[in-house]
């Protein structure tokens, strides 16, 4: 991907996030409390395994 192209993506990533937080607050809490509990669940998973392989 061309380098101009990829910080085009993130700044307007974060402009995006920027302005979904200022105006739409809880939205926004939902969206990383979802987030959290992704990857919660994630490492979770992956811990469950490692130790299942363990034993």
């Amino acid at each position: 991907m061309p380098e101009l192209l990829r910080k085009l993506l993130f700044w307007g990533f974060i402009a995006f996030m920027i302005f979904f937080m200022a105006f739409r607050p809880d939205g926004a809490a939902q969206l990383f409390k979802a987030i959290g509990a992704a990857l919660m669940a994630i490492f979770q998973g992956l811990g469950d395994f490692l130790t299942g392989m363990m034993t």
